[in-house]
């Protein structure tokens, strides 16, 4: 198994290990704005630190505290419209307190077939009866929920906003709309989508009425870590007042508390971002297409190339690696038996000659 670490670029990484190679271009990580080694998030981190310490060394509610995680929830909930924001220290766990805020051993849970491993731990822990619709088909979700009986609780829908393993987005409207209709809650990871997809990179949820809870993290476009729930007033306080995900671990670091908040001045200064690397993204996958493949699917900054065997797939992923490209393969069962997968990740600072490089390593289709 091969690890690496990051290079003396923001886009490379190198190999670790007993024979230690030349630099590797990333198209692996979630880095998406490149933002993780950006200059402003290194001086915000070290001044953390400095100001704060490099722990918490305790829970929000005791003595882990500062003004930084104030003010960071405060403006992301402007930037997100949303009244109330809770930072916590993973997205998993942000996912398994959001989940069990809005069900409990009452409740029916209807998720997209595809969601990520942490809802699914969420939806056990919270005791919630489960059925899984397919993937990103409101057309079984409405026949699901039509077949409901009112009166065994509370209902919960939950998707994402970009799947980062298919690089797809629901129909939003429909979505929001069919959740509506039928008079059920809408929990939505964003996880994937803040920084790059929506207006100004707020995400596909945002401006939409309708969604009850919103789930990111500055793990990804970010380049920190830790993750936050966004919500109205009302819940936010349900959240505070009965979370134990929220109440009983220790906040989340000063470090990345300070980064974050970096990075999200930067991405309202810098609006442009998230368009650029979808326009770029529509233009990989055009070149994808003209060299063969299969269109990747979606239209965002994760482009699956789905090669089918998982033994294909490790050797597209060793023959790249060794033509200075990280691109890892995504295998079962991550990923449904037989469409092992590269799971390609474009970031905004990947040089301009990397896709050339790419398709002239790929195996010919």
């Amino acid at each position: 198994m091969h690890s690496w670490r990051t290079g003396p670029e923001a886009w490379t990484l190198q190999r670790d290990g007993p024979s230690p190679g030349a630099p590797l271009i990333d198209l692996a990580s979630n880095d998406y704005l490149g933002l993780s080694r950006h200059s402003n998030l290194i001086e915000a981190a070290t001044k953390a630190v400095r100001d704060d310490g490099s722990g918490a060394g305790g829970s929000r509610l005791v003595t882990g505290s500062r003004p930084r995680h104030r003010r960071l929830e405060r403006e992301l909930g402007e930037w997100l419209g949303r009244d109330s924001v809770l930072l916590f220290p993973s997205g998993f766990q942000a996912n398994i307190a959001a989940v069990c805020l809005l069900a409990d051993r009452h409740s029916t849970v209807l998720a997209d077939r595809l969601i990520h491993h942490s809802l699914l731990v969420g939806v056990q822990a919270s005791g919630a009866r489960l059925q899984r619709f397919r993937h990103n088909d409101l057309i079984d979700l409405e026949r699901r929920l039509s077949k409901l009986d009112s009166g065994q609780g509370s209902v919960l829908v939950i998707s994402e906003s970009l799947f980062s393993m298919e690089g797809t987005s629901p129909d939003m409207d429909g979505l929001v709309d069919l959740c509506h209709r039928f008079g059920v809650q809408l929990l939505l990871d964003e996880a994937h989508a803040l920084g790059v997809l929506g207006p100004e990179g707020r995400g596909l949820g945002f401006g939409r009425g309708g969604i009850d809870l919103i789930s990111g993290t500055f793990g990804k476009a970010f380049g920190s870590g830790g993750a936050f729930l966004a919500c109205d007033a009302a819940l936010g306080d349900k959240l505070l007042q009965s979370s134990g995900a929220f109440r009983y671990t220790t906040a989340l670091a000063p470090a990345l508390v300070g980064a974050a908040q970096a990075a999200l001045d930067l991405i309202r200064l810098n609006h442009g971002w998230g368009e650029q690397l979808i326009q770029r993204s529509g233009q990989w996958r055009e070149a994808f297409m003209a060299a063969g493949w299969r269109r990747p699917d979606g239209y965002g900054q994760v482009l699956p190339v789905v090669i089918g065997a998982d033994g294909a797939a490790l050797e597209a992923q060793a023959e790249l690696e060794q033509a200075g490209l990280l691109a890892v393969a995504i295998r079962p069962p991550t990923v449904p038996e037989g469409t092992a997968r590269l799971r390609l990740v474009l970031r905004r600072d990947l040089p301009e000659e990397t896709l050339d490089r790419l398709l002239q390593m790929l195996p010919s289709r």
